[in-house]
Formats: C-alpha cells, sequence, structure tokens
C-alpha cells in the first residue's frame, strides 16, 4: 500500500548491502515543488512496493560500532500527536495548510490521513525531516493491533516495510530507549536510494506506527549526516 509520495523510475528489486565506508541544485521556485520532486520521506511507500528478498532478512549481521551522533539537548524540540523530535538548527517548518486540513470534516467519513505529522527543512529546502504517524495496521496486514515494534517483525523481517526494493542499506539496528514503564524499542535503518540518503527511525505506540526520517543528497551527507542521523533518532513515543 503506498501512503506517501512514489518514485517514477522502475528500479531494481535486490538492494545492496555496504559497509558503512561506502560514500554516503538550486532552490526550486517553492519549497513544496523542491521536496516533492527530491526525497520528502517518499522512501517508505515502495517497500510494499518492492519488497526486500528474503536473502537480505536472513543475512549475518557482525557487531557494530557505536552511531556518529550530535548531542541534540539545545535543539528545539517539537511535539506532535503522540510524538516528539529534535530539530536541527536553522530548519524551518514547512507544514503546509493541506496538511493540517486533511482530516477536516469536509471529508466525512473518507477523511483522508495528513502525509506527514511533521515536516522541516533546510534553508536551502535540500535536507528534510520528516515525521509519518499511521495505524500498524496500514503497514502489516493483521487482525491485531501492534504494540510494539516487535510485533511488525525482527529488525530484518521489518525491513521489507521500511527500506525500499533497490535501495543500498547501510545500518539496521534495534535501539532501546529508558521511559517510565521500562525500555521501548526502535528500529533504525539507514540507507541510499536515487542520490538520496535516509536515516530512518520507527517504533510503535498505541497501534500507530510513528517514523522519523531525515534525508538529504548523498553529497551533502559527508557534511551533515551526523546533525540528520542525530535528528531522526531523538524521536519519542510519548
Amino acid at each position: 500500500m503506498a501512503f506517501l509520495l512514489s518514485f517514477s523510475q522502475n528500479l531494481p528489486l535486490n538492494p545492496k548491502l555496504s559497509s558503512l565506508n561506502t560514500p554516503l541544485s538550486s532552490t526550486l521556485n517553492t519549497k513544496r515543488h523542491f521536496i516533492i520532486h527530491t526525497t520528502s520521506f517518499c522512501f517508505i511507500l515502495l517497500a510494499q512496493q518492492n519488497p526486500i528478498p528474503q536473502s537480505l532478512a536472513q543475512a549475518s549481521t557482525p557487531s557494530k560500532p557505536a552511531l556518529n551522533l550530535s548531542n541534540t539537548k539545545s535543539w528545539f524540540q517539537f511535539y506532535g500527536d503522540g510524538f516528539a523530535i529534535r530539530v536541527p538548527p536553522e530548519f524551518e517548518d514547512i507544514m503546509e495548510p493541506e496538511d493540517f486540513n486533511a482530516g477536516a470534516s469536509l471529508y466525512g467519513d473518507k477523511a483522508k490521513p495528513r502525509p506527514f505529522a511533521a515536516r522541516f527543512a533546510s534553508t536551502d529546502g535540500s535536507e528534510v525531516l520528516s515525521v509519518v504517524v499511521r495505524p500498524t495496521n496500514q503497514l502489516k496486514i493483521t487482525f491485531l493491533e501492534a504494540q510494539e515494534i516487535t510485533d511488525l517483525g525482527s529488525i530484518k523481517e521489518a525491513a521489507k516495510i521500511f527500506v525500499p526494493g533497490g535501495a543500498t542499506l547501510y545500518n539496521a539496528r534495534t535501539i532501546k530507549i529508558k521511559e517510565d514503564g521500562g525500555f521501548k524499542t526502535y528500529y533504525f535503518y539507514e540507507f541510499e536510494r536515487d542520490d538520496q540518503h535516509i536515516a530512518l527511525m520507527a517504533t510503535v505506540s498505541s497501534g500507530k506506527a510513528i517514523i522519523s526520517g531525515a534525508t538529504a543528497p548523498c553529497s551533502k551527507w559527508d557534511d551533515d549526516g551526523v546533525k540528520l542521523r542525530s535528528a531522526a533518532i531523538s524521536l519519542t513515543a510519548l
């Protein structure tokens, strides 16, 4: 099921596993036009159109080094419906009015879900931080409401949901964050597709998947990748 923007190119179905050492425009008329035609979190929907082969899910995973992250405590913390996330300095809120009004009463029982729960971009629009919230039964067909992200499968199994086919996967790991009620599990993926580098963090709370994604052109990841990865990982379910 596609619930975000889609790529138009026909891409290979088999993603490539690479080490983290693999190498990771002028502004258009409007930021919205730029984002729609670049990266604006469009990678998720393709995971179901071009599922990752089983061979990836069975790949052995060596011990991983610690992620290179920035201290985000001084960053602005945005609070959304059921989540919070830290926003990098100088990033601007680029939510459009229709994003907020997508579920208005005009649509009645057929109200459209909002494409984004939050969306921020760098001043030139080339780097984007987005949050999407979706019922878990839109991600995986099941009669039961998922309460934890592990209900969607292991980190490798869930890659079929969150990582699009044809992507080069650099990192996949489980992150446990201590909360009042104990530890909550998050899945983190970092991958590349169509000259875009993406860091994605996902968790499940009360039957809803909360997904943050930070994306930038590969040419900018060497300079800004730590900042963007840190922003994606700052996601917290409330």
